[in-house]
C-alpha cells in the first residue's frame, strides 16, 4: 500500500512535518505533495492518505491547501474506500485552534473517505517541535497503515 502525503500550508512548517512524517514511514515508500499541486482524481482507495495541514487567519485553510479544499467541492468524488489519518498545526491562543486540519478531514469524510488514528494538533505555543511530534505520531500511525 503507497502512502500519500499531502500539506497545506502558509508558512512552510507544514512541508517539514510532511518531510518528517515521510522519513517515520518510509518503509511504505511514501509520497509527498504540495496539496496546491495535487489533483483530486488522483485520490486512491488502494493509498493511505496522510495531511498535514496548519491553519491560518481566522480558522481557515492556508492558502496552501485552498485549491485542493476547492477541487473537493466542485468535483465531489465518491471516496469510498480510502482512509486518512490527520497532523494539523495551530497555536492554542486561538479559538481556531487547529480548525484547518479538521476542515481537510470534515470535507473528505462527507465524500465517504475514513479517518483513522489520532488526529493529532501540534500546538505552536508548545515547547514540542512540531516535525518531533509528527515523527512520533507517524511511528504510532505506521501500523494502521496496512490495517
Amino acid at each position: 500500500m503507497s502512502v500519500v502525503i499531502l500539506y497545506g500550508t502558509e508558512t512552510g512548517t507544514g512541508e517539514l512535518v510532511a518531510d518528517a512524517i515521510a522519513d517515520a514511514l518510509d518503509q511504505h515508500d511514501p509520497s509527498i505533495y504540495d496539496m496546491s499541486e495535487y489533483a483530486v482524481e488522483d485520490l486512491a482507495p488502494e493509498d493511505f492518505l496522510v495531511i498535514v495541514c496548519s491553519t491560518y487567519g481566522e480558522g481557515e485553510l492556508p492558502t496552501g491547501a485552498e485549491p485542493f479544499a476547492d477541487e473537493l467541492e466542485s468535483v465531489n468524488p465518491d471516496l469510498g474506500g480510502l482512509r486518512f489519518a490527520v497532523f494539523g498545526l495551530g497555536d492554542s491562543i486561538y479559538d481556531t485552534f487547529n480548525r484547518g486540519g479538521e476542515i481537510i478531514a470534515e470535507m473528505l469524510t462527507k465524500r465517504g473517505a475514513v479517518q483513522v488514528g489520532e488526529h493529532a494538533r501540534h500546538d505552536n505555543s508548545s515547547s514540542i517541535k512540531p516535525a518531533k511530534q509528527a515523527e512520533e505520531w507517524a511511528e504510532g500511525i505506521a501500523e494502521l497503515i496496512e490495517g
